[in-house]
C-alpha cells in the first residue's frame, strides 16, 4: 500500500486530498495541530488514515512525526508528501507587524522547509528504504506569480514557494524524487473565510483602511465561489501518480481572466487594480 503524508488535513485541500487518496488505496498521514481534529479524522476516515500532531513550524515534533511515519512503512519508501498547511496574513506592507510578516513565511515557507528535510529521507534520498522514489506535491497559489495589494506577504511566501520548488526539483534530481507545484485560484476553504475574523480596526485611520475593507470583503468572497476543494485533491493525485507528471499545475475557476493578466502590460494592470481598490494617487 502506497502511503502519503499530507501536511494541513484538519479542513480544506488537505482534507478532500486525503479523503480521496484514501479512496484511490493510499494510506495518508495527516498533520494536525490539535487533538479534536486528529479524533474527528480517525472516525471520518477509518483506519488507513494516521493523524500526526504538529504544527508545521515546531521542528522538533515534524522530525518525530517522521520518526513514527518511519516505524510504519517497515522499510518501505514514502510515495508522497503533500505541503498543504498554509495562512494568509492581509495588511499593507508600509503597516503592517514585522512580526505578522514573519508568522506568514514561518508558516507558509519555512514550515514546507522542515517537512520536505523531515520526510526526504522516506521519499527515498534514504538510500536504505526499499520501493519506488516519492514526490514532493508543493501547494502554491496564482498568487506565487501574481501580487495582489493588501496580501503582499501571503503573495510573498507563494513566490518563496515557486522558487524554493524550482530549486529543490533540480536538487532533488540526485535522488529521483520529483518536485511538483500546484497553483489553484480561489478555492473553497476555510482560509478565505477566516478573513472575517481578522481585526483591521488597527488601520482605521489608515490611508489604506478602504482598500484593506474591499479587499476582506473580496476574499470572504472567494471563500463561498471558489473552486471545490475537491477538484484541487483531483491533481494532487494526478501529480502523484501519473507517469510524466507536469513540474506545475495551474487550477483557476476563470483562466481567461488569468490569461488576460499574463498577456496585459504590469502597468495597465496596476492601474485596473488601483481604480477598483482605490489606490489611486492622492491629490
Amino acid at each position: 500500500m502506497r502511503s502519503v503524508v499530507i501536511t494541513g488535513a484538519s479542513t480544506g485541500i488537505g482534507w478532500a486530498a486525503a479523503k480521496l487518496l484514501l479512496d484511490r488505496g493510499f494510506r495518508v498521514f495527516g498533520s494536525v495541530r490539535k487533538q479534536a481534529d486528529a479524533d474527528r479524522l480517525r472516525v471520518e476516515f477509518g483506519a488507513n488514515f494516521t493523524p500526526l500532531r504538529f504544527d508545521v513550524t515546531d521542528e522538533a515534533a515534524v522530525l518525530a512525526a517522521a520518526r513514527e511515519v518511519r516505524s510504519q512503512l517497515n522499510g518501505e519508501t514514502l510515495a508522497g508528501l503533500v505541503n498543504n498547511a498554509g495562512i494568509a496574513v492581509a495588511g499593507p506592507v508600509l503597516e503592517l507587524a514585522a512580526d505578522e510578516f514573519r508568522r506568514q513565511m514561518e508558516v507558509n515557507v519555512i514550515g514546507p522547509v522542515i517537512a520536505t528535510q523531515a520526510f526526504g529521507p522516506l521519499l527515498g534520498a534514504d538510500p536504505s528504504l526499499k520501493g519506488p522514489k516519492g514526490r514532493v506535491v508543493m501547494i502554491s497559489s496564482v498568487s506565487g506569480k501574481n501580487g495582489v495589494p493588501m496580501t503582499s506577504a501571503y503573495a510573498a511566501s507563494k513566490h518563496a514557494i515557486e522558487g524554493l520548488s524550482e530549486s529543490l526539483r533540480r536538487e532533488l534530481m540526485l535522488f529521483g524524487i520529483d518536485v511538483i507545484i500546484i497553483a489553484p485560484g480561489a478555492v473553497k476553504t476555510p482560509i478565505w473565510s477566516k478573513a472575517e475574523d481578522v481585526d483591521i480596526s488597527g488601520y482605521k485611520n489608515s490611508p489604506f483602511f478602504p482598500a484593506l475593507q474591499k479587499v476582506r470583503a473580496y476574499m470572504l468572497q472567494l471563500g463561498s465561489i471558489g473552486l471545490p476543494a475537491e477538484k484541487i485533491a483531483a491533481k494532487i493525485f494526478d501529480a502523484l501518480t501519473l507517469p510524466n507528471p507536469r513540474v506545475r499545475y495551474s487550477i483557476v475557476p476563470d483562466p481567461l481572466q488569468v490569461l488576460a493578466a499574463a498577456l496585459l502590460p504590469k502597468r495597465t494592470i496596476d492601474k485596473i487594480i488601483a481604480r477598483r481598490l482605490g489606490l489611486t494617487p492622492q491629490a
